[in-house]
C-alpha cells in the first residue's frame, strides 16, 4: 500500500512576490489586486489587456491602468513595438527650424539659450511612453508613487500623464510637484483638473524651485487666512472666495493691516448702501479710511459725522445761493434804482 499527502488545491500554486504586501498592499484597489493574481497565474504565458479583460469581466481600460500600476512596481515588463515613433516636434519649432534651414542658419542653438514654453494646451503622453519614463527614472517613478501617498488613492494611467506633463513639458521638478500635491490635498481641490491648471500658473510664474516654492505656499497661505478673517468678521459661511474677493481679504488683512471691527463696520456701511454684501463697495470705504489713517471704529464714526456735517452745509449753502439768485431776479431793488 502507498501513502500520499492530500495537498488538495495546494497542488497548483503560484509565487506573490513580498514586495506586493509590504509596499503595494495598501495602495492597491481591488482591480490592480485582481489583475495581477490573473496574471501571476498565467506566468510565462504572453497576453494582452484585452485578454485579461475578457477573462475577469473588467473594463480594458480598467486593465491597462492597472497593468501600467505594475510595471511601475517592477513587477511586469512589457514588449517595445518595433518601431518607436520619433516624437513630434512643436509646430511652432518645426516651423523655425525650417525657416533657419532655408536660411543657412544652423539648425540647432546652444542649449543655454533655449526657453522652455509652456503650452496653453500641452499633449499628454500616452501610456507606453509614460510606463517607459517610470521604468527608466527613478525620480518619475517616486513622484507617481508620492503622488499617490498624498492623493491616499491608485492614480490612473491618464493623471499619471498628467503628472509626467507637468514634470518633462511645464518644467516644474519633483519636489515642487510634491509640495503642489500637498497644497491642493490640504484644501480640499487634489482633482487632477485643479492640480494642472495651479502647475501651469507655477510654471508661468517660475515657481520651479524648492524655495520659490515655500514663498509660493506661504503667500497663498496668508490669502487663505485673510479670506478666513473677513468672513468672521462680516458672519458669511464659510466659501471658496473669487479671485477679486481674494485679492481684496489680502488687501484689507495683509497689506493695510485692518482688524475685524473695521471691516464689520466697512461691510454694515456696504449692507446699508446696497442691500447685500459687495467687496468692491467694501474696498472703497476701507481705501479712503486707509488714504485718512483712519484705523479705529471710533475715527470712522467721527469720519461719518464729519462727512454728514460738510454734506449739510454744502446742501444749507447751495439753497441759500439758489434763494438770493431768485431774490435778485425778482425786481425787488428796481424801485431802489429808480429813486
Amino acid at each position: 500500500m502507498s501513502y500520499s499527502v492530500n495537498l488538495g488545491a495546494w497542488n497548483s500554486v503560484f509565487a506573490v512576490p513580498c514586495s506586493v504586501v509590504d509596499k503595494n498592499l495598501k495602495l492597491a484597489g481591488s482591480v490592480q489586486l485582481k489583475v495581477l493574481l490573473w496574471t501571476l497565474r498565467h506566468a510565462g504565458e504572453p497576453f494582452e489587456a484585452q485578454d485579461v479583460a475578457a477573462a475577469l469581466g473588467i473594463n480594458r481600460a480598467d486593465v491597462g491602468d492597472a497593468l501600467l500600476y505594475w510595471k511601475a512596481a517592477g513587477l511586469f515588463t512589457a514588449d517595445a513595438p518595433n518601431k518607436e515613433p520619433a516624437p513630434e516636434e512643436p509646430k511652432a519649432e518645426a516651423s523655425a527650424s525650417a525657416a533657419a534651414a532655408s536660411a543657412g542658419a544652423p539648425s540647432s542653438e546652444p542649449a543655454a539659450k533655449k526657453t522652455k514654453r509652456v503650452l496653453s494646451r500641452p499633449q499628454k503622453p500616452d501610456s507606453e511612453f509614460v510606463a517607459k519614463r517610470i521604468g527608466e527614472s527613478t525620480e518619475i517613478s517616486c513622484l507617481m508613487q508620492s503622488a499617490q501617498e498624498i492623493l491616499g488613492r491608485l492614480i490612473s494611467g491618464g493623471e499619471s500623464a498628467t503628472l509626467l506633463m507637468i514634470h518633462d513639458d511645464f518644467g516644474l521638478p519633483s519636489d515642487v510637484i510634491v509640495m503642489l500635491l500637498q497644497y491642493t490635498a490640504s484644501i480640499g481641490k487634489a482633482n487632477m483638473r485643479y492640480i494642472e491648471k495651479t502647475a501651469m500658473n507655477w510654471a508661468d510664474e517660475e515657481i520651479n524651485t524648492h524655495e520659490r516654492a515655500e514663498e509660493k505656499l506661504c503667500r497663498l497661505t496668508e490669502s487663505r487666512q485673510a479670506w478666513r478673517q473677513v468672513e468672521q468678521a462680516v458672519g458669511i459661511p464659510h466659501r471658496s472666495p473669487s479671485s477679486k474677493e481674494a485679492s481684496f481679504a489680502d488687501t484689507w488683512v495683509t497689506q493695510w493691516s485692518f482688524s475685524k471691527d473695521m471691516i464689520r463696520e466697512a461691510y454694515d456701511r456696504a449692507v446699508d448702501a446696497t442691500g447685500k454684501f459687495s467687496a468692491s463697495y467694501m474696498n472703497r470705504i476701507l481705501e479712503r479710511w486707509k488714504k485718512s489713517n483712519i484705523s479705529t471704529v471710533l475715527q470712522a464714526e467721527q469720519e461719518k459725522m464729519e462727512r454728514a456735517a460738510a454734506r449739510r452745509g454744502h446742501s444749507k449753502s447751495s439753497s441759500l445761493s439758489k434763494d438770493l439768485d431768485a431774490f435778485e431776479r425778482s425786481g425787488v431793488f428796481d424801485n431802489f434804482d429808480r429813486k
